[in-house]
């Protein structure tokens, strides 16, 4: 199939040329539209339920609307967690559900328990509402409206919080992607109507009348309609108050005629503001601004760019001297990021480029596999974009271009070679035709081990897909992206690639232009570093093969080192983004007011300003906004700072930590009582969110009494501050908030006639202020109120001196009815899963989360005691990185898993494997050393690189065993010379993809932008794994090679029960080795320095081949099973039709019921005659395949025996020609002296040296075919062992054979073809049978007009009356019977005919070998040991000892080719003389 693709790909270059264009721009777009972020988004899946009750106390809003919120969301399908915060006015249920569920069926479920709890929240208690769609990134733009210079004083805060709410906020509406705009700051402008009590004691008025009287008074209604004049003339009546001056002059009741009016019993009529629970102060003053809240799922930066161009146009329409200037612009941290991101994919695809180049030696080539990189991020955008994955610093921080084009590499590196073989053997003109054969070769060949290794990293990446919560959600995009350009590379490896190699890769005709000279330069430096390389590692890699146990041993101290380093190091959840800007909490004092925190905020403020030119802005929001997603009290204040982001501006400090610090320091200086805790504005959100803290460690109380889980918090703070590293220690305030308690005389109450009700209405409408209508502006409504003037709304005794109205129109002070005294009441109650809780926050400080938290843990222990049923659980980051850890105990394990897998696909070898495999170890020393070196902790994003490094890490040894096997193979036997041939092989595309891979990530480790922090652990540990695993690989591998192949081959031998005597393996190794390519000089001096045989080579007798071989050889097997087969089928001559169940009406009709058939089963062509010739067939197929299987058994054991024996007379001649060189070279040096001391002539010397490199070329070709020999024996026995023939005597082989036979009739082949003519009868009777009949039978129970009772049945029998297809199949196989009849007489005539030329054959070599043996031999050992003595002692010229010796090694050459002929005759006649058993 991959063949197929790329001939396509090549041969249709045109077509993938459109497809190409199609890629860029479909990627390009995709890549514009994609959904653009920061940051996954990490928040969970939830609901808030926000209650809004201002006048009641926390207990109260805990006991009547937390709890039962809580009680009623508990039993929802899907839910995981419940939170809920509880305080002052405010109830905030967190509700967290699945996943899987997503958003808008959670909040239908919650909507229907708030239909159903009307019933159980008390009237003027609140309505639970849901809060808006939105997550921690949903705060995607913050902004204030700021009067300009010289309107400063035009404008209130009340004026600006109006235009907020009225102008800008409502231009806001259906903007696609915002889901609520939140206002806070300023003041909600009220119509209020300020009681002076005393007044209406005096008058004899009660509160109650005033509200009664206004609400009477503020009404519009209408009459219908009169007709007149044919018109309908509408009846409407006026009665809205339209102005202050309308609500003074509102009667509330009348005396003596007289109208006592409002304007007479108020204190004033005026525009108030609603009480406030919250505040935003900016650079030192009072601000009005709004947050907008982004839908859950929307694209921000598109939000963020609509938002911008909405409020230019809102800008517009702003009363003068009004602007609107964004305090946060969350595009600008997404800019930030991305340019992160692009500028270390840029610089990373550069420095791959440069590599590439130099390693490769080929600009072209280089460029090919470049473009592969743009390319496969396109596509990736395209599956981003089709399957909506976000592109944010996570999901496109992790792609490394060096591990992509992995393939790209091996395919041109590939053609690369593929060209300069081609030029090697003469071939100089490449055209294109030549190029496309070499582009498909190239492609061919070296796609199936990179579409494998592409595999590999594809699968590695599928475990992080099983990630599940926080940890998921953030690495998940990384896995979809990675996969998704991974998959881009493979697609165009297999078309982009070769088509491009065959348009571009032609080699340069004209190399004296400067392109033909670069190339050529390239091609020297590339060798160059390659040599360099080689020439370090080859001495390195002989040193290790000599001490191996040395090497292991290294490398286990160095695994267990690096598993101590692992253990010490620490963790963290993520290493955190700088997001640029400094989010930092001022805790006042608790109990605090709002104006004091407003105003210790706008010290804190100016004290920033002037003292730190690094910050350009400060805000901070102060409790609640209107819609209370952030559940604040008043005492506590939200500071943004706004940094300078060029930090070459800075003056303060060089870092954010130093600046924090120096933050720090400065106001604990001017400010007493003030607690300040520093974070970031996304991280504080998504804190918030996820785990209902706002620091990175969350030190969890649970217990049931709040005072006493106030006490033991503080404990447990003053505890923790001790701790090294954790700084920003911040107890959760539970207790300690002032209340004004009225508690109430019930006996008085019942003695007055009142109930608590009226009361505690009377109460709330007095200094909460009661809401007796609405006034319109135009569009604008606002509220009339009722309350106390400010003069009666200042301490305890206004409270005390309120009069309530009697039953019998007297009236009574509250104080009278109740006792009214100061009481501390609970500040805020924090439930989980509905127990209550408090905590401790910690933020890290210079150490890593993990030792600090079990620092605390420790220290906790020891000293804090803690009630029965009260217990500590650690959250924050600390437990998003226990879970995360907790999954990766099982996703890292199935990630080995898969890996190991494939390796054993591969390799199809359990020991292989597991070698290959211990490169995971290697790698992760690297992995942790390299973290270690740079004092990073372990972190979640080192450990999903740990899985990358993993997968990538395997590759190499992948490579490295891959062409041991192909040596081993191929014939190399010596296991050294395996060694160092794979390595010296693959040595440039190990170094190219180990440096590809290192390089890609480079930018990313060492980058210092934003949301580089979260990128450099994993670069960190893939670069550190990569280059410990390269070298490792390349050392430690081969010895591990070397030790499991040797234990394999003395298992095997034992096995065999043969003796371990010396061989040929270390001969067939360098025979391999040469290949062809080396002079004959080079090769005859290969061969003699390496005659000291180094490993041993099994050896097999004949006997032995050709049982293994009968045992082992794929086509007996198949035989085998043919019979098997054939045995199976007997169970289809048993037919017997098939089976019908049915049921049905008939003769239904004309108030009839007709017949029903209840239920019945019928039986259709039960075939009994055809049964006997059925089994006859299948039993004469069985018996034809069990001659089969003894026929090819037959023929299998001729074959190795022809094998063996040429194996054996190679073997023999190349002794021969290996004992005469040896002779030539004493002779040759002999005559060199002779020479020398002018004894003989220069002609004389030249001669001998001439005859003796003739036998050492000779000598090789006799080599060579001995190796071609016992290649083709080895391939008979299916086996990783290489087996030799021993040394044997010719005698032992030369055993008398009788090779007359009486008759050939029981040889196999006969048998065989004679049972084709038994099948062919039997399928003719087979055939026959379909002409007679076939029985039927039915049987069935009916109802007859509702009567039961009946039945039905029917016998039948089908008789084929057309027989004209049957009698056609018949008629063929009485044809196919003559067909295999003629055959088999056809077959006989062969076989005797092959039998008598086989037998003449034999005999004539049987002679041949005879005279040989007994004559020729004897005396041509004879003569070549006189000449070369009559030569040595100068008996006989040069002349005479030539023409001597070469006819002593011709007869003795020719001699063994007879004993050739001989053996090969006698075991094609011993072929022919078996009888059939």
């Amino acid at each position: 199939m991959i063949n197929k693709i790329i001939a396509f790909s090549i041969n249709n270059k045109f077509i993938i040329g459109l497809l190409t264009l199609a890629l860029i721009g479909t990627g390009i777009w995709s890549m514009m539209t994609v959904n653009l972020g920061s940051v996954p988004d990490i928040t969970n899946n939830q609901v808030q339920v926000i209650t809004q009750s201002p006048n009641l106390a926390t207990e109260d809003i805990e006991q009547f609307v937390t709890y039962p919120v809580e009680l009623s969301m508990g039993n929802l399908p899907g839910v995981t967690e419940i939170r809920s915060i509880s305080r002052f006015g405010l109830s905030v249920v967190t509700i967290v559900f699945k996943d899987d569920m997503g958003t808008y069926l959670p909040r239908q479920l919650v909507q229907e328990k708030l239909n159903e709890l009307g019933e159980t929240i008390p009237d003027k208690f609140g309505s639970p509402a849901m809060g808006p769609i939105s997550t921690g990134l949903g705060q995607i733009y913050e902004y204030t409206i700021k009067p300009k210079e010289g309107y400063e004083t035009e404008y209130s805060p009340m004026e600006l919080r109006t235009i907020q709410d009225w102008i800008i906020k409502r231009q806001l509406t259906l903007l696609e992607g915002v889901v609520e705009v939140n206002s806070f700051g300023g003041s909600i402008k009220q119509y209020e109507v300020a009681i002076n009590p005393e007044k209406l004691n005096s008058m004899g008025i009660s509160i109650s009348e005033v509200y009664e009287a206004l609400a009477r008074n503020n009404v519009n209604t209408g009459g219908a309609y009169i007709e007149k004049n044919k018109m309908s003339n509408f009846i409407r009546g006026e009665g809205l108050i339209r102005s202050l001056e309308d609500i003074r002059k509102i009667a509330i009741t009348t005396e003596n005629s007289i109208p006592i009016t409002i304007g007479d019993v108020a204190e004033d009529v005026q525009f108030g503001n609603q009480v406030r629970y919250g505040a935003f102060t900016q650079d030192g003053e009072e601000a009005v601004g709004g947050i907008i809240m982004m839908l859950k799922g929307a694209n921000p930066n598109a939000v963020i760019q609509d938002v911008k161009d909405r409020m230019a146009e809102v800008e517009k329409s702003l009363p003068e001297g009004l602007t609107i200037e964004p305090i946060i612009d969350r595009s600008e941290l997404i800019a930030r990021t991305t340019d992160t991101v692009k500028t270390n994919l840029l610089e990373g695809a550069l420095i791959v480029i440069f590599a590439l180049v130099l390693l490769l030696g080929s600009l072209r080539g280089g460029l090919i596999t470049a473009t592969t990189i743009p390319l496969s991020l396109l596509f990736a955008f395209i599956l981003m974009k089709q399957f909506n994955v976000w592109a944010n610093l996570m999901s496109l921080g992790a792609i490394d271009f060096g591990i992509i084009i992995d393939g790209a590499v091996i395919i041109i590196e590939g053609t690369v070679y593929e060209i300069q073989k081609r030029i090697r053997s003469g071939k100089v003109k490449f055209n294109q035709a030549k190029m496309d054969e070499v582009a498909y070769d190239a492609g061919s060949t070296m796609m199936s081990s990179a579409f494998f290794g592409q595999i590999i990293i594809l699968i590695v990446f599928t475990p992080i897909l099983f990630l599940t919560g926080v940890e998921g959600k953030m690495f998940k995009p990384m896995a979809y992206t990675f996969g998704f350009a991974m998959i881009g590379a493979i697609f165009l490896c297999l078309t982009y690639v070769p088509m491009m190699s065959a348009l571009f890769m032609k080699p340069i005709q004209n190399k004296k232009n400067w392109f033909g000279k670069f190339e050529r330069w390239l091609e020297k430096i590339s060798d160059k570093i390659i040599g360099g390389i080689q020439k370090v590692y080859m001495p390195l890699l002989k040193g290790a093969l000599k001490l191996k146990l040395m090497v292991i041993g290294s490398a286990v101290v160095l695994l267990v080192l690096a598993g101590f380093l692992f253990s010490r190091m620490g963790g963290e959840f993520v290493p955190q983004l700088d997001e640029g800007d400094i989010a930092m909490q001022a805790l006042i004092r608790p109990g605090s007011s709002l104006t004091e925190s407003i105003e210790v905020s706008k010290k804190i403020e100016n004290i920033l300003l002037e003292n730190f030119p690094e910050i350009k802005t400060v805000t901070a929001r102060i409790g609640v906004a209107d819609i209370p997603t952030d559940p604040m009290p008043m005492d506590i204040a939200d500071m943004y700072l706004i940094l300078e982001k060029d930090k070459d501006k800075w003056e303060s400090s060089e870092t954010k930590e130093g600046l924090i610090e120096q933050i720090k320091e400065k106001l604990n200086e001017d400010l007493i009582g003030v607690n300040l805790v520093f974070t970031q504005p996304v991280e504080l959100r998504f804190n918030e969110l996820l785990e209902g803290v706002r620091e990175d460690i969350a030190v969890k109380l649970y217990g049931e009494d709040l005072e006493v889980l106030s006490e033991k918090v503080q404990e447990m703070a003053n505890i923790i501050q001790t701790v090294p590293g954790a700084g920003d220690v911040n107890a959760e305030r539970t207790s300690g908030l002032p209340q004004m308690t009225v508690r109430f005389n019930r006996d008085k109450i019942a003695q007055y006639g009142l109930d608590i009700q009226k009361v505690n209405d009377y109460i709330s409408t007095a200094f909460a202020g009661g809401t007796a209508g609405v006034i319109f502006e135009g569009e604008k409504r606002f509220d009339l109120v009722v309350r106390f003037d400010e003069n009666h709304r200042k301490n305890i005794n206004d409270l005390r001196g309120m009069y309530i109205d009697l039953p019998d129109g007297t009236q009574v002070p509250i104080k009278e009815i109740a006792d009214i005294e100061y009481v501390l009441g609970p500040m805020q109650i924090s439930r989980d899963d509905t127990y209550r809780r408090t905590y401790v926050g910690v933020n890290a400080r210079g150490r890593d989360v993990e030792s600090v938290v079990n620092d605390i843990q420790q220290k906790l222990d020891e000293e804090l005691e803690l009630p029965p049923g009260y217990y500590i659980t650690y959250g924050g980051e600390f437990e998003n990185l226990q879970n995360a850890k907790d999954r990766l105990v099982i996703v890292v394990p199935i990630a080995l898993f898969l890996i190991f897998v494939l390796l054993y696909f591969a390799l199809k070898s359990f020991s292989q494997s597991i070698m290959i495999y211990m490169a995971i170890p290697l790698a992760a020393i690297g992995g942790v050393f390299a973290l270690w070196l740079r004092g990073m902790p372990f972190s979640i994003s080192a450990g999903v690189g740990f899985i990358v490094l993993f997968g990538v890490a395997v590759l190499n040894g992948l490579v490295l065993i891959n062409r041991f096997n192909s040596l081993k193979e191929e014939g190399v036997t010596s296991i050294k010379d395996r060694i160092f041939t794979g390595t010296k092989e693959r040595i440039r595309p190990i170094m190219l993809t180990a440096t590809t891979d290192i390089f890609g990530f480079l930018p990313m480790a060492f980058s210092t932008s934003a949301g580089a922090e979260v990128q450099q652990p994993l670069a960190t540990v893939v670069i550190g794994g990569m280059l410990t695993a390269t070298l490792l690989t390349l050392v430690v591998l081969p010895v591990l090679y070397t030790l499991v192949e040797r234990r394999r081959e003395k298992k095997e031998q034992n096995n065999l029960g043969s003796s371990n005597t010396r061989s040929l393996a270390t001969i067939l190794i360098i025979g391999l080795m040469l290949g062809g390519t080396f002079s004959v000089n080079a090769q005859s001096d290969a061969v003699s320095s390496e005659y000291p045989q180094q490993d041993t080579l099994q050896t097999i007798s004949l006997t032995e081949a050709r049982e293994i071989a009968i045992k082992n050889f794929p086509q007996l097997k198949a035989a085998q099973l043919e019979i098997e087969s054939e045995e199976v089928l007997r169970k289809t001559a048993y037919d017997f039709g098939n089976t019908q169940i049915f049921t049905g009406k008939e003769e239904v009709g004309n108030g009839s019921d007709g017949i029903y058939t209840q239920i019945g089963v019928q039986q259709q062509g039960i075939d009994v005659f055809g049964i006997a010739p059925r089994l006859k067939l299948q039993k004469e197929k069985a018996a034809l395949a069990e001659n089969a299987l003894e026929l090819n058994t037959l023929e299998v054991e001729r074959e190795v025996s022809r094998a063996w024996s040429s194996v054996y007379t190679s073997k023999k001649r190349y002794q021969v020609y290996k004992k005469m060189d040896s002779i030539f070279e004493d002779i040759e040096r002999a005559a060199r002296i002779r020479y020398e001391t002018e004894a003989t002539s220069k002609l004389e010397y030249l001669a001998t040296s001439n005859q003796g490199n003739e036998v050492k070329i000779q000598l090789e070709q006799a080599y060579r075919n001995y190796l071609k020999s016992l290649q083709r024996l080895n391939l008979w026995f299916v086996s990783d062992t290489i087996y030799d023939v021993p040394d044997l005597p010719a005698e032992a082989l030369d055993e008398p054979l009788n090779f007359l036979t009486e008759s050939l009739k029981t040889h196999p082949a006969l048998e065989v073809s004679e049972q084709r003519v038994n099948v062919a009868k039997a399928l003719t009777r087979e055939r026959k049978s379909e002409f007679l009949p076939k029985f039927q039978g039915q049987y069935a129970r009916q109802e007859i007009n509702g009567q039961s009772g009946f039945f039905q049945y029917q016998i039948g029998i089908q008789i084929p009356l057309f027989l004209g297809p049957e009698l056609g199949r018949t008629q063929e196989a009485q044809v196919n019977r003559k067909i295999a009849e003629q055959n088999f007489y056809q077959d006989k005539l062969e076989l005797e005919t092959a039998y008598k030329n086989m037998r003449e054959e034999f005999i004539k070599w049987r002679n041949s070998w005879n005279y040989y043996k007994d004559e020729a031999l004897p005396l041509a050992k004879e003569q070549q040991e006189g000449t070369v003595l009559a030569f040595k002692e100068g008996a006989i010229d040069y002349v005479t000892f030539l023409q001597n010796i070469r006819d002593a090694i011709r007869i003795e050459v020719n001699a063994w080719s007879a004993f050739d002929n001989y053996l090969e005759s006698r075991y094609q006649l011993e072929y022919y003389l078996e009888k059939s058993n």
